[in-house]
């Protein structure tokens, strides 16, 4: 019997309809979209259709979508291309502490060429305050970058609120929606952000593909050159096959939101109800209620999470900690969270699916705590 999945902030699995999708492209279409025969009309309608897809989901104009190989190059792309387009106005970026590494390590590289960085506390269900963001623009300001929703405790951010307290200064805004999109709904034109990052394997399309939302008239530095791909914003011959399964799982996202939403939902609070009532005192990380619906990170208190993990092969889901022989390495969301150590070393962030079953989440409920009283009394 396959181990249950319940590590879908992780990675998702390709859903049937986007292969299917893909399909063809895997052998019948494999024309280069920049040239002029059938073969190559053929890929270009299907990336202007997949452009069109995403589009959809964003609800912003087809052209304000760039292709990327990922999440992490289109964080890249977002932070590096607004901050080297607009370095006349200024060197200072706003962040915050619970980014990704793929924000975290663009803002530590960029120190190191000159900018400054401020990196923004949240409290303890996660939140960046919207006052104290306010109180660290300067003139020298050109860029703030705060995630949509957490990767680890799934907390929602006031990015609307932020977005708005960067257009009354002029700044550029970015946001990583990598974990949010196909979620929650993210529609720029209710968030207004200036970019916006789409990781397509966090959504039940493959890895290796992503998107970037570019608000017209904001100005980038392309980082990669070459031909003039992707509205001269990105060159390189795009990647069909995924940009066809990308557009697709956006398809499925838009059509499939609330019904999602909804079972998502009802799997994360079965899973923890179970928790609380068969194992007891139980921490719940990240806001109670803005949060993603199939979020959960739970500590138990004083027991090993990557020992708990490890005893339990039947089940697939992620720990807050590493611990070593003479150190606990918590994760810096929890750092900045300042989860207690003896809480923080039990962290286990378990995060449902749109195939999650009810069957799953009590079998998952049933080991776990089966395992963890079996730790606590053999310590």
């Amino acid at each position: 019997m396959k181990p249950i999945y319940l590590d879908y902030n992780a990675t998702t699995p390709i859903d049937p309809e986007v292969a299917e999708a893909m399909r063809p492209y895997l052998f019948e279409h494999f024309g280069n979209p920049s040239s002029s025969h059938w073969y190559g009309i053929q890929t270009k309608k299907a990336v202007d259709e997949a452009r069109r897809q995403v589009a959809d989901l964003l609800h912003c104009n087809p052209a304000e979508v760039v292709f990327t190989s990922g999440g992490s190059e289109s964080n890249n792309y977002a932070i590096k291309g607004t901050v080297f387009a607009n370095r006349e106005k200024g060197n200072h970026i706003i962040t915050s502490a619970i980014e990704h590494p793929a924000v975290l390590e663009v803002c530590k590289y960029l120190a190191g060429k000159g900018f400054q960085i401020t990196y923004l506390p949240v409290d303890t269900f996660c939140l960046v305050n919207p006052r104290e963001l306010l109180e660290s623009i300067t003139p020298q300001t050109i860029l703030i970058t705060i995630m949509h929703a957490n990767n680890e405790v799934g907390t929602i951010q006031p990015v609307a609120e932020i977005a708005q307290i960067a257009k009354e200064h002029g700044i550029a805004f970015h946001t990583d929606a990598a974990q949010s999109v196909g979620k929650i709904p993210t529609r720029v034109d209710e968030l207004e952000v200036d970019l916006l990052t789409i990781a397509g394997h966090k959504l039940y399309a493959p890895k290796g593909i992503g998107a970037l939302y570019v608000r017209g008239g904001t100005r980038l530095e392309k980082l990669i050159h070459g031909a003039d791909h992707e509205q001269d914003l990105r060159a390189g011959t795009e990647n069909v096959l995924e940009i066809v399964g990308l557009g697709k799982a956006c398809e499925l996202a838009k059509r499939d939101l609330k019904k999602n939403m909804g079972h998502m939902q009802k799997m994360r609070d079965l899973l923890y109800a179970g928790l609380r009532q068969q194992w007891g005192e139980i921490r719940l990380n990240g806001h109670p209620e803005k949060r993603l619906p199939n979020t959960l990170s739970v500590c138990f208190k004083s027991i090993e999470a990557n020992t708990l993990l490890a005893e339990i092969e039947s089940v697939a889901a992620s720990a807050g900690a590493a611990c070593h022989s003479d150190s606990v390495k918590i994760s810096s969301v929890l750092q900045a969270m300042e989860v207690p150590v003896e809480y923080a070393m039990g962290t286990v962030r378990f995060s449902t699916g749109k195939m999650t079953t009810a069957e799953e989440v009590n079998r998952t409920v049933a080991v776990f705590v089966k395992t963890a009283r079996r730790l606590l009394v053999e310590k």
